[in-house]
């Protein structure tokens, strides 16, 4: 639940192999034939944040990088190409070749999505990149400490879901060590395929939900942070998938259990390695600088909308709900809010950065973080204020103690939320023309959600009148 702080990131560098960095591609085709690699994953991801790939003969990665590896259009979920429209380029970047280690002979290299030559609109990454350069055009480099949950999980006698391990039942579980314990051919295999290429596990436990988990591995740049998030997926799904498992990101799995949440951990940097973020001198002392107010001011001012974003499915908001689970905490947030540790907030302050909690696991990491950029940036030009923090539990306040204390409530259902993005001008513009194609695709399933007919209303009315 915690995540290092912009200086803690060279403490754990020389214990882990260093990355591959390749000056070009042939240095590459030599490094993985040597490495008895074959083929390589050109992967990027659809308007949802999943993987998507062609496997490529080592032997044509020039292709890769060069015209890009072909994909029909109309087939991607998100990508605004018609049946008749032109075909769909991921095109490689040379810097984020890792090998795969859970699969050897296989690599995997990142790409965007390149349409007759030029980056494509709407394309996740490119999305992220356009805002990563506004940041770049003042200096600046945003760090981000991605902590994702997740639920390990096999099917019953009947097919329903439950835990991995019948006996991680406690009414409490969180940061047992018997649930820790008997998953850790699971929770060690996909720290080592991760430590492997060079991201930095320096945390793993047992979460407050039955057969949660949550892993934490270093920050780094934004853009890398995502493309580590994809891989780590990746790695947990098929590694789960070997061992009889599911490894699942869904927001909330268990009806009267915590979800499983994504909270981001941000801090500017001056590419100096100084956090612009930070000020001790602080008289809330929180150790914010006035950016950093200022960006916090944009995420709770345009909170509505991220939601739409770093929440983005139907399931999400049973997890954003206003009450408690059977745990008896909640690890979600419902308001509005920022304050010192406070994980009642949607923003917690853990002393110089800020952890944007209201993410969750089926987040596409790319466009999130892009919103995320562009309602920050949009504090800071215009200064918002966050206001006072607020350092009470907030899921024991009557509504009209927050209505007194002007902490707004985050949207209750994906509906209002697609509302929110809608209108929000600043962040729309941002995402530029993926944000209709996403408003599209998200009100398409709130309305296939609405005429579903569930296994409560056929219990509760089938027989009533």
């Amino acid at each position: 639940m915690n995540a290092l702080t912009l200086d803690g990131r060279a403490a754990n560098a020389a214990t882990l192999p260093p990355p591959q960095r390749f000056t070009n591609v042939q240095d590459a085709q030599r490094y993985l034939t040597e490495q008895g690699v074959g083929y390589v994953l050109a992967q990027f991801v659809d308007i949802h944040g999943v993987a998507k790939a062609k496997s490529v003969p080592v032997a044509h990665l020039p292709t890769v990088m060069t015209d890009g590896a072909g994909f029909a259009g109309f087939a991607i979920w998100g990508v605004g190409i018609d049946p008749h429209g032109p075909d769909f380029m991921a095109v490689g970047d040379l810097a984020t070749i890792s090998l795969v280690p859970w699969q050897p002979g296989l690599a995997r290299i990142v790409c965007e999505g390149h349409v007759n030559g030029e980056p494509w609109h709407y394309d996740s990454r490119v999305t992220l990149r356009r805002q990563i350069e506004r940041l770049s055009a003042k200096g600046w480099t945003l760090f981000t400490g991605l902590e994702p949950e997740f639920s390990l999980l096999k099917r019953g006698i009947e097919g329903r879901i439950e835990p991995c391990d019948a006996s991680d039942s406690l009414a409490k579980p969180c940061y047992d060590y018997k649930g820790l314990s008997r998953t850790r051919v699971f929770l060690e295999r996909l720290s080592d395929a991760l430590r492997s290429v060079g991201i930095d596990v320096y945390q793993i436990d047992h979460e407050d939900a039955n057969g949660q988990f949550e892993l934490n591995y270093t920050y780094t740049d934004c853009l890398t942070s995502c493309d580590h998030f994809i891989f780590f997926k990746m790695a947990a799904s098929e590694i789960a998938n070997e061992l009889g498992l599911i490894c699942s990101f869904m927001p909330k799995p268990f009806s009267n259990r915590p979800g499983n949440g994504m909270h981001m951990h941000l801090s500017i940097g001056d590419g100096q390695q100084r956090n612009l973020f930070q000020d001790k001198a602080d008289p809330r002392g929180l150790e914010l600088s006035k950016m950093a107010y200022h960006f916090l001011g944009g995420l709770l001012a345009h909170a509505p909308a991220l939601s739409a974003l770093c929440a983005p499915t139907v399931n999400s908001y049973k997890r954003l709900v206003v009450g408690r689970s059977l745990t008896g905490a909640t690890w979600a947030p419902a308001y509005i809010s920022y304050g010192d540790n406070n994980r009642s907030c949607m923003v917690r302050i853990p002393k110089g950065r800020l952890e944007l909690r209201l993410p969750d696991g089926a987040a596409n990491p790319y466009l999130a973080t892009a919103a995320v950029i562009a309602a920050g940036l949009d504090g800071i030009e215009r200064e918002l204020d966050p206001g006072e923090p607020c350092n009470a539990n907030l899921y024991d306040w009557s509504e009209v103690q927050l209505k007194a204390a002007g902490i707004g409530l985050l949207p209750q259902n994906l509906d209002a939320a697609l509302n929110a993005l809608e209108s929000d001008k600043v962040i729309r513009k941002a995402l530029g023309p993926v944000a209709d194609e996403f408003i599209k695709l998200k009100r398409m399933e709130w309305i296939e959600y609405m005429r579903h007919v569930s296994e409560w209303e056929i219990k509760s009315y089938l027989e009533f009148f």
